[in-house]
């Protein structure tokens, strides 16, 4: 289906893009991209794989382009002005904000700041944990590496002056680590910290649960990958827009943080292969001097964003992997949580696709995903969601959507699941309690 495409500049100096089929336009998808584009680039380029299927069944698409990991404010208050545009080249009748990665965050944002505006939401592998809970995650991981393998190279965990330096000097810890059992142990057990599982490829079946030696080493692969790039590098960025550390891990006990863990087993057996205490290493956690946080930017990050659960009733559909150590499912308990405590549980669904990777969803996972959201957006009540169904669906479009980013064929993975319980949440109801606290001081 032949399509045009739109591209300039808002008036807030944020590029955009809208690409509108020649036909069947009615729905709106508003798109934002995981990761952060060149200064010069435009929100995707011409061959971006998601957008030509979505466009080529029919769908209008738009979106602006983020050049840093955390500018969420821009991102979501451009949403009006790129829908407006949209309206010059399309007959819009419904919108649906929808992303990946912090993109699956910003339409979350974007649902919750605009519900007259949208129809749906459609949050894929996002942060739904809200940005406090996230980077106080990283620090978690971040500091059991620092304080039990790299204090000696003087890893800057908060208040970051030199990224690409500090880069340097962790990739040259975890290269020391992973050459031996005690170090291997200690990573895992920052992983555990952090909930990264032992699942990484998205071509690989999901490790026995007794093979330690490869769930390790795929927890390394989370760090190798993106994982030590955000925690070491990508945060001063954050601190850059929040204007100070919006992290602390006062109060936090770490040997409870790895006894809820799901990959504990692995841990505690990794250290006794090692002939390491994993008693004395918990003990140098809990001696090690803690994080603070900056208010103000605890504030700024509260902003952009937590959520309340408020889903003014518009039916989200979230879809995650239960092998992903970059934004782990435990993001969506506690999106799940925050929600139902607000009385809006029923128009929130949650689908699971049992693979390893982040976002590694075939295209087939994804439209089965939307076309669900649009069943309920357009019934009113949501159809049936069983994995099953879900998956004969899925197989129905076809060999050629039924592949991974790689051009692997896939078997459509929609299973049952539920995600541990996250480990530190902090919505909407944390922020009050702080904000509460701050006052009476």
């Amino acid at each position: 289906m032949a399509a045009t495409t739109d591209e300039g500049v808002l008036s807030t100096g944020t590029r955009y893009r809208i690409d509108v089929p020649s036909g069947g336009n009615e729905t709106l998808l508003l798109y934002s991209r995981p990761i952060p584009v060149g200064p010069d680039d435009p929100p995707w380029p011409d061959d971006d794989p998601i957008v030509a299927d979505l466009v080529g069944r029919g769908y209008a698409v738009a979106g602006t382009a983020n050049t840093i990991f955390w500018p969420l404010e821009q991102a979501v208050a451009n949403a009006p002005a790129l829908v407006e545009l949209a309206g010059a080249h399309a007959t819009v009748r419904r919108v649906i904000p929808f992303g990946l990665s912090i993109g699956g965050l910003i339409a979350a944002a974007i649902s919750a700041a605009y519900p007259s505006m949208v129809a749906g939401s459609l949050p894929m592998c996002g942060n739904l944990a809200g940005a406090v809970a996230v980077h106080n995650r990283e620090l978690d991981i971040a500091f059991v590496i620092a304080t039990l393998l790299g204090p000696s190279e003087a890893l800057e965990l908060v208040r970051i002056s030199d990224p690409d330096r500090n880069l340097e000097r962790a990739r040259a810890v975890l290269e020391e680590a992973r050459t031996n059992p005690a170090g291997r142990a200690r990573l895992s057990l920052a992983a555990a910290v952090g909930r990264i599982p032992g699942w990484h490829a998205d071509s690989d079946p999901e490790p026995d649960p007794s093979d330690d030696e490869t769930r390790v080493l795929n927890q390394i692969a989370w760090y190798d990958e993106v994982g030590f790039l955000v925690y070491f590098w990508a945060r001063e960025q954050v601190e850059r827009q929040a204007g100070g550390n919006p992290s602390w891990n006062e109060g936090v006990r770490y040997d409870e943080l790895l006894e809820e863990a799901p990959e504990r087993g692995l841990v505690e057996r990794l250290y006794a292969a090692a002939s390491l205490s994993l008693a004395d290493d918990l003990a140098r956690l809990a001696a090690a001097p803690r994080v603070t946080a900056d208010p103000s930017a605890v504030d700024y990050l509260e902003q952009n964003v937590v959520f309340d659960g408020n889903l003014h009733g518009i039916p989200t559909l979230t879809l995650h992997t239960d092998g992903d150590g970059l934004v782990t499912p435990d993001n969506e308990h506690a999106f799940a949580e925050v929600v139902h405590a607000a009385g809006s549980g029923d128009e929130l669904r949650q689908l699971w696709v049992h693979r390893g990777g982040h976002c590694s969803f075939t295209m087939a996972e994804l439209l089965t995903a939307l076309e669900a959201l649009v069943t309920r957006i357009d019934d009113g009540t949501w159809p049936t969601l069983d994995p099953d169904r879900l998956n004969g669906t899925a197989l129905r479009h076809g060999t050629a959507a039924n592949v991974l980013r790689t051009g692997t064929a896939a078997t459509p993975g929609f299973f049952d699941y539920r995600p541990a319980a996250f480990p530190r949440p902090h919505d909407a109801r944390h922020a009050r309690r702080r904000s509460e606290q701050v006052g009476t001081v």
